[in-house]
């Protein structure tokens, strides 16, 4: 699972029209409340980058298989407070739900924590999980390469772009 840049302020105007709507919660500016769960957002992708270029960086100063990547980015992850992944959507609504607390447009929250979270994942989740199927569509346009080789790696990249332009999304 993954957040596209591109689709963040997609996410956030969901997720405030979803909420009001429903009457989970009150605000006194949308657009504002919207930009401050669009920062949360940036600043999950932000850490995420940090995160990955730190993983990469001491991937090559251990020298060690590109295979220890994943291990590595999540025990970084976890040292920061910070969650990838499937648990990233729990990590995201936290933070979502203490800014609604602490917004100067958010006038008044009726809904209970776990309600709220509850939403605000199904949300992420459904946004998120175009990453799998951008993966599925690259896997299956160089499924005649050999995975874990130089070339895959390469091809995979290149495709992965294509496929992301081809379909309005931004890293």
């Amino acid at each position: 699972m993954k957040l596209y840049t591109g689709k963040i302020p997609t996410i956030a105007q969901e997720m405030i029209h979803s909420l009001v709507q429903a009457n989970d919660i009150e605000v006194n500016d949308a657009n504002e409340a919207q930009l401050d769960v669009e920062a949360v957002l940036k600043e999950y992708v932000r850490m995420d980058r940090e995160t990955t270029d730190q993983a990469k960086d001491l991937l090559e100063q251990r020298k060690l298989p590109y295979g220890a990547f994943g291990k590595l980015k999540r025990e970084l992850a976890e040292q920061r407070g910070f969650s990838l992944g499937e648990e990233s959507t729990m990590w995201i609504a936290n933070q979502i739900l203490e800014t609604f607390m602490q917004s100067q447009h958010v006038e008044e929250v009726y809904a209970d924590d776990v309600v709220l979270r509850k939403k605000l994942r199904e949300v992420l989740k459904k946004h998120m999980k175009v990453d799998d199927e951008l993966d599925q569509e690259v896997r299956q346009r160089i499924k005649n390469l050999e995975e874990g080789t130089q070339t895959w790696e390469l091809e995979y990249s290149k495709v992965m772009e294509q496929v992301k332009r081809k379909h309005g999304i931004s890293e």
